[in-house]
């Protein structure tokens, strides 16, 4: 890519809240764009979720998933609501239906806690916060969707990991947690699992060691996932970096916002070998929805992922440090602002205003 390029991103705002934290997050987007040289944006937006579903009988269209394959990265707000359901029941998830259509296998969800905001953990604000929580994002017990089997008398559900995914999901993991420690975090790595009751986990953990050698100064060790979320709770700081199944993973990453101020605060990232989706990891909130309340700061947050991982994809060093200062803003935003789900006075605007105000 060179310097006169700009990064085409996907932007599918989705259902619900979605539309109004996707917003503010392409503001921050265009202020760090026009404060660090080389970094430029192309956003082409197109509609996905309930509402397209509803008016179409779709979630996304080809034209929609053909501009998603094309992009740079694809930003993606909450999709689906309660009252629009496929005929199985199910709802309507296109963030779940693009982790297979583009192979996106890890996902990535950092739980890293804010300066002012509150947490449930005791101590938490003075020892700190900052892991990755890395869940498989299409195999699993997720490999199961939509093809489980239910009778009178008996459902089946079917849970499948493959050798190519894992390698590739561990491989992924331990280059993360590499790359954490450059950065002067410990660079540890922790397998989450269940192999002390089912074959697949103790196979999985065979590949595991077959793996860490290629990373010899990245630290690793395996953890019980029942023993990991007493652990969670008791003492978060103690996680570096840590990967797991997806229903695992899918459970954990909700607890692991939660320990840090909730969904509201809480980022993710779906990423493949070639493409990524980067949103927040809350929902669509029609509870909410049109009234000013929603909290853009995982959409924002998301934002600084998606520069990130730019930055290491094309080896542009100024989109890494563009989605630091993203997150030194919202630090920084934090200190004056408290957010309406917190018991403050702070909506979308407010706290939209204090990022753009610290950055």
């Amino acid at each position: 890519m060179s310097a006169n390029d700009a990064f085409h991103i996907a932007v599918l705002a989705g259902d619900g809240i979605g539309h109004e934290v996707t917003p503010p997050a392409l503001e921050v987007l265009r202020k760090v764009e026009a404060t660090t040289p080389g970094l430029k944006f192309r956003f082409t937006e197109a509609p996905a979720g309930a509402e397209e579903y509803k008016a179409t009988g779709k979630s996304m269209s080809e034209k929609t998933v053909k501009l998603c394959e094309q992009a740079d990265a694809i930003f993606l707000g909450a999709c689906g609501l309660p009252s629009v359901r496929y005929p199985d029941n199910t709802e309507i998830m296109p963030q779940v239906e693009l982790r297979f259509i583009f192979d996106l296998y890890a996902g990535v969800r950092p739980a890293r806690l804010v300066k002012g905001a509150p947490s449930p953990i005791v101590g938490a604000q003075e020892k700190g916060i900052d892991f990755i929580l890395i869940r498989e994002s299409t195999e699993g017990l997720f490999a199961s969707m939509g093809k489980g089997v239910v009778t009178k008398d008996e459902a089946r559900e079917t849970l499948v990991v493959t050798r190519d995914k894992t390698e590739r999901l561990f491989d992924f993991s331990l280059r993360l947690a590499q790359r954490r420690k450059k950065r002067g975090k410990e660079g540890r790595l922790t397998l989450v699992d269940k192999a002390n009751v089912f074959k697949a986990f103790n196979w999985q953990r065979d590949i595991f060691n077959e793996r860490k050698p290629k990373f010899p100064d990245v630290k690793t060790d395996m953890l019980y996932v029942d023993a990991c979320a007493a652990m969670m709770v008791k003492k978060p700081w103690d996680f570096d970096v840590m990967v797991m199944e997806n229903m695992f993973g899918d459970i954990l990453s909700d607890l692991a916002a939660g320990l840090v101020g909730g969904l509201g605060l809480a980022p993710s990232a779906d990423i493949g070998d070639k493409h990524a989706v980067f949103q927040p990891c809350h929902g669509t909130a029609p509870d909410i929805m049109g009234q000013g309340k929603a909290n853009p700061t995982a959409m924002i947050l998301s934002a600084a992922m998606m520069l990130d991982w730019l930055a290491d994809k094309h080896d542009l060093p100024a989109a890494g440090e563009a989605a630091q200062r993203i997150e030194r803003a919202v630090d920084k935003a934090y200190e004056t602002i408290k957010p309406m789900e917190f018991g403050g006075k702070d909506g979308t605007a407010a706290i939209s205003k204090a990022v753009l105000a610290a950055l």
